[in-house]
């Protein structure tokens, strides 16, 4: 296991290190930071489609201030986590037994999982496949079965762009960024690092992981019946999963449920201080 301290700009704790964790199916890049005394379980934070363990940087403080190891992952072929070219290698199934791999390595007993979008797609099938691993389960932003909603067009017209391999989608996506109000908005730093990440991403993993975005079946009775208490936590205009459906899942589920005001498809990065909060609530009664 490689340890390193991060000083990328976009991280907002300098005491995070950055690890490579070696599991089964190759070494995984994550953030860890660790509480000056812990008081509860790991937190192991899993992101979404084209996301990285970047994008719960705003959680990893408060989250280690409550007592709580805190551990963001990239899944394989994700940013910093390299992948094969295999598109199999990118089955939920599969991605969910590298989550399980990781709280094997942790060795800390069971813990509290977060996951966003497609990542909470892996985390409920880690979950489905062994319970007990888990305190807890966030479903952050994710839905009962495949995506649907607006961005659910926008992974068709990536994927041919996918298939002449990741230049040509970093460089469709220069040209959107260019005319994007939004984007142009944020630090230089921020732009230079999402970039940067979309480029060193795998191309093979993210068509290997649309199949499941776009094709994983309704589940939600069967986490229902796998006991582990579960959290639906989305902003009130997530465009991905339409809040409505999230909250008819939430119902199913027998779920807490909690919606983040002046968010979208990312609370933790839109709204950081609510959502760590809400996580906060929600564990602490676990």
């Amino acid at each position: 296991m490689l340890h390193r301290v991060l000083t990328h700009p976009v991280l907002a704790h300098p005491a995070v290190r950055f690890e490579l964790l070696e599991v089964e199916g190759g070494p995984l890049a994550t953030l860890r930071l660790e509480p000056a005394e812990r008081r509860d379980a790991p937190v192991l934070l899993v992101p979404g489609y084209t996301g990285s363990k970047e994008d719960f940087r705003l959680l990893l403080a408060p989250l280690a201030d409550a007592g709580h190891p805190v551990v963001a992952l990239d899944q394989r072929g994700q940013f910093q986590s390299p992948g094969p070219d295999d598109l199999g290698a990118y089955d939920v199934e599969v991605l969910a037994a590298d989550l399980l791999a990781v709280v094997d390595a942790l060795d800390e007993g069971p813990v509290h999982l977060v996951g966003h979008s497609f990542g909470g797609l892996v985390s409920r099938a880690a979950v489905l496949q062994r319970p007990q691993a888990f305190r807890s389960l966030t479903l952050m932003g994710s839905g009962p079965a495949g995506l649907t909603g607006p961005r659910i067009a926008l992974v068709g017209l990536m994927k041919p762009l996918l298939e002449q391999g990741m230049p040509a989608l970093v460089a469709a996506m220069d040209a959107l960024n260019a005319a994007d109000a939004g984007h142009l908005a944020l630090d230089a730093s921020v732009q230079g690092f999402l970039r940067d990440r979309m480029a060193a991403s795998s191309a093979r993993a993210l068509l290997g992981m649309a199949v499941g975005l776009e094709q994983e079946p309704d589940r939600v009775d069967a986490l229902r019946e796998a006991g582990v208490p579960v959290l639906v936590l989305h902003g009130a205009d997530d465009d991905a999963w339409s809040p409505a459906l999230q909250q008819e899942m939430a119902r199913r589920l027998g779920a807490e449920h909690v919606v983040v005001p002046g968010a979208a498809h990312s609370p933790a990065v839109e709204q950081p201080a609510t959502t760590a909060e809400a996580l906060l609530q929600f564990v602490a009664r676990r």
